[in-house]
This record gives C-alpha cells, sequence and structure tokens, in this order.
C-alpha cells in the first residue's frame, strides 16, 4: 500500500489545490479541492480538514485490515504431495484434505489432516501403514490398524468440562451407543464414565463449537490402542437423540478401526461413482459381509436425519468378526 500526498498551498486569498492519490494494484482514486477565487473561509478551512482526517483514518484501517488478510493467506497451510501420497496409501480420501489446528481440551493446538469425519495428527503421518490389497466387492471396511487384544477394556469418557462439555442428550446418546456395543459377543468391553480426567481416558468424547452436525475421530494407533479423541460437532443436538447416537456410535467406529461401509462412491452422500473400487483397495474388506452397500449400516458415510442410531445386521456380523 502506498499512499502519496502532494499538496500546493498559497495563501488562502488564493486558489488553495490539494490532491490524495491511493496507490495499489487496483485503486488509484484522486481527490481534489479546487476554489476559483478562493477568499479565506474559517468555516470551509475547518470542514476540509475534517473531511482529510477521516480520509486518512480510512486509508490507515485500510492499510491495515490488507496487511493483515494478507498475512493470514501467507498462513493457511496446504499438504505437501509426499504427504498426500503417504495418506493415499493408508486408504484416506486425499482430495479435499486440509490441515487445520485444533484446539485439544488442555487449551494447547495440534496440527491435523482433515478429510471426512477423519481426522489424522500430522507428526505421526508415518506411524501409520500402507493398507492392503482388496480382492473384490463393495463390502464392510476396515483400517488396517485395529485394537489390540491387551486394549479391548476401554475405558471410554464422555466430557463435561467447561467449553468442550457434551450437552444432555448427547449424554444420553452416547450411553445408548455404548450399551449398543457391550451387549454384543465381541471381546470389546467400553466402561464409560463423564467427568473432565481425560487424561486416564483410552477414548474421550466431547463437544465441538461447530453450528456443523456430524463428528471427527481418529483410528487406532500403530500401537493398537484405539483412536482417543472423538468430536461431536454441537450442530448435532438440534437432531433427534437416536440420531445423536447414530454420530456417535459411527465415530466410534472409527476409533476401532472401521471405514465408511460406502468408502468407495460414498453413495450415501448422493456421490455415486459408477466404476468399481480400485485394485489396490484403501481399506480391507471384512470376510462374511454383504457384497451390496447397506442402506441401514451405521458406517455409511453420511446421514440424512432419520437414523434410528442402531447397528444393522452387516454392521453386528462385522463387529463380531473382527473382535
Amino acid at each position: 500500500m502506498q499512499i502519496v500526498l502532494t499538496g500546493i498551498f498559497r495563501n488562502f486569498n488564493d486558489c488553495a489545490i490539494i490532491s490524495i492519490n491511493l496507490k495499489s494494484k487496483s485503486i488509484m482514486k484522486t481527490l481534489k479541492l479546487k476554489k476559483s477565487s478562493c477568499p479565506f473561509n474559517r468555516e470551509l478551512f475547518l470542514r476540509f480538514n475534517l473531511k482529510l482526517g477521516l480520509i486518512f483514518m480510512c486509508l490507515f484501517i485500510f492499510s491495515c485490515d490488507s496487511e493483515e488478510i494478507n498475512e493470514s493467506i501467507e498462513q493457511i497451510k496446504q499438504p505437501t504431495k509426499e504427504q498426500l501420497d503417504k495418506l493415499d496409501k493408508m486408504g484416506v480420501n486425499n482430495k479435499n484434505v486440509a490441515i487445520e489446528e485444533i484446539t485439544l481440551l488442555d487449551g494447547s493446538k495440534e496440527e491435523y489432516f482433515i478429510t471426512e469425519d477423519i481426522r489424522i495428527p500430522i507428526n505421526e503421518i508415518e506411524s501409520y501403514p500402507d493398507l492392503e490389497p482388496l480382492e473384490n466387492g463393495d463390502k464392510q471396511y476396515r483400517t488396517s490398524n485395529l485394537v489390540s487384544s491387551a486394549n479391548r477394556t476401554i475405558n471410554i469418557l464422555g466430557y463435561t468440562g467447561d467449553g468442550f462439555e457434551l450437552t444432555s442428550k448427547m449424554q444420553t446418546a452416547l450411553r445408548w451407543a455404548v450399551f449398543n456395543y457391550n451387549r454384543l459377543d465381541t471381546s470389546l468391553i467400553f466402561n464409560l464414565t463423564f467427568g473432565v480426567d481425560y487424561g486416564r481416558a483410552d477414548m474421550v468424547v466431547y463437544k465441538y463449537g461447530t453450528t456443523l452436525a456430524g463428528g471427527q475421530a481418529e483410528f487406532p494407533t500403530n500401537s493398537g490402542k484405539p483412536g482417543k479423541f472423538i468430536q461431536i460437532f454441537a450442530g448435532t443436538d438440534s437432531f433427534s437423540t437416536n440420531l445423536v447416537e447414530h454420530v456417535i456410535t459411527h465415530e466410534i467406529g472409527h476409533g476401532i478401526g472401521f471405514r465408511h461401509q460406502d468408502w468407495f462412491d460414498r453413495q450415501s452422500c448422493g456421490t455415486i461413482t459408477t466404476s468399481a473400487p480400485p485394485v489396490e483397495s484403501p481399506a480391507i474388506w471384512i470376510p462374511e459381509t454383504p457384497i451390496a452397500t447397506n442402506e441401514d449400516s451405521i458406517m455409511l458415510a453420511c446421514f440424512n436425519g432419520t437414523e434410528d442410531g442402531e447397528f444393522s445386521d452387516s454392521d453386528v456380523v462385522a463387529l463380531e468378526i473382527l473382535y
């Protein structure tokens, strides 16, 4: 931003000419005050000085705002080609990946790759293994990492601390979701508590202050622990308790290693791909699960608002096979 003030002052019995030039890439404006045969007029002089002061104030504010905008643009981070390639090998949709700085429960901040409802810590990406090829079909899918046998008693915390506390509806939905997991014939045992001591928890479910509906979760770690942090977006609370139960159950599913059931075409989102899944599939089929997209699966990529929060038959089969 360049501001140039040029002026010609003679005694006020003569003409006074003041020219202000604002120079930028797209703006060139000149303000001129001219008066032929200009006898000194105190009122005119004061009025003009007031206008001149306001002009400079506006120019100063505009200049500062422009610099702040430019600084913000420069701070936006984009994944590198190497990082996108790694995400692709992991089986993560790398078409619309964002890097976001997430505020954690202790107030600290950490950068994550965000894609769909999955978030992956940037500083841990290399620890995630590449996914194996899929033989055929559009069935039920999992990640390479699962919760190891030593970590299958999962202490899950519903967070109630200021700023991230689950609403009453979210707490009820979390209870229902945990009940549904515990009643299955699996080796997973969820111990649910509510509070703020997230350091000792294996999995933490908390509200995240966005008006969107849905959530985000992390996959199990390379060491066999469940994905720890699950965000439930604040906007989800405007839906029914059954729908909130569905979202929480879905995100817990990611935390124990499940992928979207329609990962290859996202049919539940209205995006249908006619081509078959790639040979080097970014998800691993769970044997004995249906070969067709299951419209009732808890693990569909998108929801339509009418979900009941319960597992489908294929969800139950998949969980009992894996765990």
